[in-house]
């Protein structure tokens, strides 16, 4: 029995004595088959050609793979007060990550944005002493490799408790989630996330689409929607979702201005008017 790896998206399914007959996270339309076809891999084949980049991204311990590999994202290791949270997960899981993450004080529990990013997040809990990884109940359908510690939260916001928040954005997975963190590492409030919305490449402002290999944008009710929920959070960092790929100062600013213009694009110019004229940071 083998715990195989799509070699497109990274997800690591539940064992078998043969691949599976395909990878539903890359048939899907927001992802993509690989134009070689759809190919596979093992996590010893895995650890043999890759190995893990493990360091510092703007104030957090960070982890990625290193070479390429899959979807480029890359893990954070958050010390908050509600505990330490290991945000995002990846496809190859090694004793001297495990070893730096209990270094640094170890992991309370595991919060993963979307389906794209589930990866072998049953090996990283397995790995850290069992524990509960968090994912939004809209999405369970994607996971690959079931296990009793994934904890399924539902409704649009859940509170860690000490000013540490899971908001679902949706959008990208009817259960896209970022985290909102009141202080973060600058006191000055961060929000951690993944593909909905996700952070450009210039680092100057936020994108939204249903599918960012395929070009496809998301429809103008969802991005209000994700905008509505957003609403209420104060923060001026922004975490994206790869090695430095973050808005570091200005993120709230940012962030509005990135929705004020994409609501702009498809006539609906009323999110400013719409928005609270305060935001909390709790």
């Amino acid at each position: 029995m083998e715990n195989f790896i799509c070699q497109t998206c990274g997800t690591r399914f539940a064992p078998s004595l043969a691949p599976p007959p395909a990878c539903p996270i890359c048939e899907d339309e927001r992802q993509y088959v690989g134009w070689q076809g759809q190919q596979w891999t093992t996590p010893a084949a895995l650890a043999a050609s890759h190995s893990l980049r493990i360091g510092d991204d703007a104030g957090f311990l960070a982890i990625d793979m290193a070479g390429r590999f899959a979807i480029p994202q890359r893990m954070l290791l958050l010390p908050t007060p509600a505990g330490n949270i290991l945000w995002e997960s990846l496809s190859l899981v090694t004793g001297k990550a495990i070893g730096r993450l209990r270094a640094h004080g170890g992991v309370d529990r595991i919060v993963i944005s979307h389906p794209h990013f589930y990866t072998a997040m049953t090996a990283w809990s397995e790995a850290l002493g069992g524990v509960p990884i968090m994912l939004h109940a809209a999405d369970r359908l994607w996971v690959q490799q079931p296990t009793r510690a994934i904890e399924y939260w539902r409704g649009d916001t859940l509170s860690l408790g000490r000013g540490i928040t899971l908001i679902r954005t949706g959008g990208h997975f009817p259960g896209s989630t970022v985290l909102h963190w009141d202080q973060g590492p600058h006191r000055h409030g961060a929000l951690f996330v993944g593909d909905s919305p996700q952070v450009k490449q210039d680092r100057r402002g936020v994108s939204f689409m249903y599918s960012y290999p395929n070009h496809m944008p998301l429809p103008l009710a969802d991005v209000r929607a994700m905008a509505q929920r957003l609403a209420p959070f104060d923060f001026d960092d922004v975490y994206g979702f790869s090695w430095g790929r973050n808005i570091i100062g200005g993120g709230r600013a940012a962030v509005q201005a990135s929705f004020d213009r994409y609501l702009a694009t498809f006539g609906d110019d009323t999110l400013s008017n719409d928005a609270p004229a305060s935001r909390k940071r709790a």
